[in-house]
């Protein structure tokens, strides 16, 4: 029987070969959930589902899209920013 912290579900469970050539069933944490949109709460796309140790290892260019407000608002809600600022000035 597993230990009892490993008995949650919050922890997935992955089966990995071993050296010995055995499968043995690990347990590791689960993923973030998706960012989501600062605006409408859409799902961002382009942006990578890590966990933070994993997310510090990655170039900068993988974590979110080249766009202004990239990782922060989606694609139609940056581009409406942007016109309502173009027509303000």
């Amino acid at each position: 029987m597993p230990q009892p912290y490993k008995r949650s579900r919050s922890l997935r469970r992955v089966y990995v070969k071993v050296p010995g050539g055995k499968t043995k069933l690990h347990y590791r944490k689960r993923k973030p959930g998706k960012a989501k949109c600062g605006s409408c709460g859409a799902i961002l796309k382009g942006t990578l589902r890590e966990r933070p140790n994993k997310m510090s290892n990655l170039p900068k260019t993988k974590k979110r899209p080249e766009r202004p407000y990239g990782g922060n608002l989606c694609s139609k809600c940056m581009r409406i920013l942007i016109v309502k600022r173009a027509r303000s000035l």
